[in-house]
């Protein structure tokens, strides 16, 4: 009867232990707002849950990003059974956009100095200019989303509410002032300092008391798999993996049999249509890049002395800096990559087609194939059968006329395993020596 008391004095000690070194679970994003991001967010607060932090700080840096990524983001926020911190830092950082939205959605938002947050204006992901019914919308959308929770946490609804509909963008001071943050700090053990004691009124209603002075603080981090899809979702690398995907999967096409091109070329191009469809992704866009590639094609087989090839040059850049729609220019293709990919990309597509179709348009000199229009000798009678010497093989060969032992004859035909010869017309080559 000893052993269970005993195991159950050292389960209820862990327990206690645990409970005792609750700590603060930090978490990091400094990037755009996608899904990726959702999705390390929603595990970390899925994490501090379990471990029964006592909260998570969340120290953001984003231009902004995508709008149900945001919604998801801040729907995670509000359900979170821990109270999470968000902390616009380090200094020179922005929580801009969407961003601007999370930062409202926090149980405690604070920002470092020297830090600024807000324009959160709705914009376009389709492309061109919205009309006035749509803008009206889409604006009266964002605006109610953000008057949803706002104003259950005790912040001015008002002032956040101009942010979005005339995209007033605010410095850390500004924020404080009119009641968008609720500290600003320029450490998050300054940060804790100024929050001991003070009562935190969450989504729910509840109001707890958060202490976090002193206590420790986990980093935690993306897995693997999130720091590999996040480095995709960088258009610009979506884009690069587009481009090396096509041109390894034309060595393929042009080289049967050489397998290595092929698997490296669907690899990359199922990389970047993952990314593709996590993003805002123009299809007008992709047109033009697979455009690009019909004109490297018809340069070479038409020899326009380069034409289309700047052409294409000039169609898959453009073709690359209209691939995602974003008014973010992290989420946009840079005109650098661009012209780094197009030009490379372009005159080698160039030369490699240029190659291949001048090796098809060579005439055969290998196989039997090859032995057509060549010379040989007759070795017996032609009249009209008989064997032909040619490429140092004796061939059955029939005339189209009566041929003698050692005159020259040249194949017109091959049928099967017999050659249709003709005479030779007059030439000045002395014909290969019969074999003894």
């Amino acid at each position: 009867m000893r052993l269970p008391r005993i195991l159950a004095f050292i389960l209820l000690s862990l327990l206690l232990t645990a409970a005792a070194s609750a700590q603060v679970l930090k978490i990091v994003v400094d990037d755009t707002i996608h899904p990726i991001t959702a999705e390390y967010i929603s595990r970390a607060l899925v994490e501090a849950d379990r471990d029964h932090d006592q909260a998570v700080l969340l120290e953001l840096s984003t231009p902004g990003g995508l709008l149900d990524s945001t919604r998801d983001i801040i729907a995670r926020i509000l359900a979170s059974p821990v109270p999470v911190i968000i902390y616009v830092a380090p200094s020179g950082s922005r929580a801009a956009s969407a961003g601007f939205f999370i930062l409202e959605s926090a149980d405690v938002a604070a920002m470092a100095p020297g830090t600024n947050t807000g324009a959160a204006h709705p914009v376009s992901l389709f492309g061109g200019k919205m009309d006035d019914v749509m803008k009206e919308k889409v604006e009266n959308d964002s605006a109610a989303f953000m008057r949803s929770f706002v104003s259950k946490r005790g912040r001015n609804v008002e002032v956040a509410e101009s942010a979005v509909r005339q995209s007033k963008s605010f410095t850390d001071q500004e924020a404080l002032k009119q009641n968008l943050i609720d500290y600003i700090a320029p450490s998050e053990q300054d940060l804790f300092r100024q929050m001991e004691g003070k009562p935190v009124k969450r989504f729910n209603g509840q109001t707890v008391t958060l202490n976090l002075a002193g206590e420790p603080v986990r980093l935690f981090g993306m897995t693997l798999k999130q720091h590999i899809l996040d480095y995709i979702l960088d258009p610009n690398v979506a884009f690069i993996l587009f481009a090396i995907g096509a041109l390894a999967l034309y060595a393929e096409f042009n080289h049967p049999g050489a397998v290595i091109p092929g698997v490296v070329g669907v690899i990359f191009i199922l990389l970047a249509a993952f990314a593709f469809e996590l993003l805002p992704v123009r299809f007008a866009a992709l047109i033009l890049i697979l455009l690009s590639f019909v004109l490297f094609a018809l340069d070479a087989k038409f020899a326009t002395h380069g034409v289309l090839t700047v052409g294409g040059i000039a169609t898959l850049t453009l073709g690359a800096l209209l691939l995602v729609d974003s008014p973010i220019p992290e989420m946009q293709v840079h005109l650098l990559t661009a012209l780094a990919v197009s030009i490379p990309l372009g005159l080698i597509t160039a030369f490699l087609m240029s190659i291949a179709l001048k090796a098809r348009r060579n005439k055969v000199v290998t196989g039997s194939q090859g032995l057509i229009g060549g010379l040989g000798i007759a070795q017996t009678t032609l009249s009209p059968q008989g064997k032909v010497f040619i490429h140092g093989e004796l061939w059955d060969a029939i005339a189209s006329v009566n041929i003698a032992i050692g005159q020259p004859v040249i194949v017109r035909r091959l049928d099967g395993f017999q050659l249709q010869v003709d005479p030779a017309p007059s030439f000045d080559r002395t014909p290969a020596p019969a074999p003894l």
